[in-house]
């Protein structure tokens, strides 16, 4: 009995033993993933931590980069050398940015790049302006405006285009025309991102311009060096009591005018446009 009793005592303790152990290496096991899970739970929040702090400095970035002053055209100074100090670019007979036709009229043209009605602008009338400039008829006084930019989805599409044109005309001067059209040949949806800076470089050298110059588009120069004057000049425009429409009494694009006074005619009728710069001309 007693060795019975001896036996039982020691399969009560080994088996107490093993659930022990048993216990001991569930313990252990525990720990373990408490720390594995803990561990990829801290990487997991610092992994977001530093996503969070680059999305932040980017979206800085891009924001800053925007960000001009409220300052008097007269006062900016980066200015394209063939730009006038209203903020035109005027184009003559021999179609290089800064030149002129003497003793023709002048028609103005204020645009914005990815405005639609600037686009169809451009289908019913591009040509005849063209047109007009070579066979000297007019000295057409290019003004880029960006009163869209909230139209690109944050990219600032208008700013960059009409930064990248005013580049074209400062480096380039005789391609500007040429990067005038393709630009709205290639014009983007209002409402989209509109066109990258490596997009406008592409078009740009597409159109004549030099592989250099075109590269000054493609890295952001060209916006960082006439951002503030095309900022400026669309100020100076929107502000200007003579170039709001009379039916809105406010500025819009496109607007015309001509020998400096506003044109209401109807562009859309292709003969309308070339016969108003005739009478001014006397012709």
């Amino acid at each position: 009995m007693a060795t019975d009793d001896r036996g039982k005592a020691e399969r009560r303790r080994a088996a107490r033993a093993d659930a022990l152990a048993l216990k001991q290496k569930q313990a252990a096991r525990d720990r373990r993933n408490r720390i594995v899970t803990f561990g990829l739970l801290g990487a997991a929040v610092v992994a977001l931590l530093v996503v969070f702090v680059v999305v932040l400095r980017q979206g800085t970035a891009s924001s800053d980069r925007f960000e001009f002053a409220d300052q008097p055209l007269a006062d900016v100074a980066d200015v394209p050398s063939t730009a006038r100090p209203d903020g035109g670019i005027p184009v003559g007979t021999d179609g290089a940015a800064g030149t002129t036709t003497q003793g023709a009229p002048e028609l103005g043209i204020y645009y914005d790049y990815i405005c639609p009605v600037c686009g169809q602008f451009e289908k019913s009338n591009g040509a005849t302006v063209d047109t007009m400039i070579a066979d000297g008829d007019a000295t057409v006084v290019f003004y880029p405006v960006a009163i869209l930019d909230r139209s690109s989805s944050g990219t600032h599409y208008s700013t960059r285009a009409a930064a990248a044109a005013a580049w074209v005309a400062d480096r380039a001067p005789e391609a500007f025309v040429d990067f005038h059209d393709a630009l709205y040949v290639d014009q983007p949806l209002e409402g989209t991102r509109g066109l990258t800076d490596k997009r406008l470089a592409d078009i740009a050298t597409n159109a004549g311009v030099p592989q250099d110059v075109a590269d000054g588009i493609a890295d952001g120069t060209a916006v960082d060096t006439f951002g503030q004057w095309v900022t400026s000049a669309t100020q100076a425009a929107a502000g200007s009591s003579a170039l709001a429409n009379p039916q809105t009494n406010r500025f819009g694009t496109p607007t015309l005018t001509i020998d400096g006074t506003r044109w209401d005619g109807n562009w859309q009728d292709p003969s309308a446009l070339p016969a108003a710069v005739a009478q001014a001309g006397g012709r």
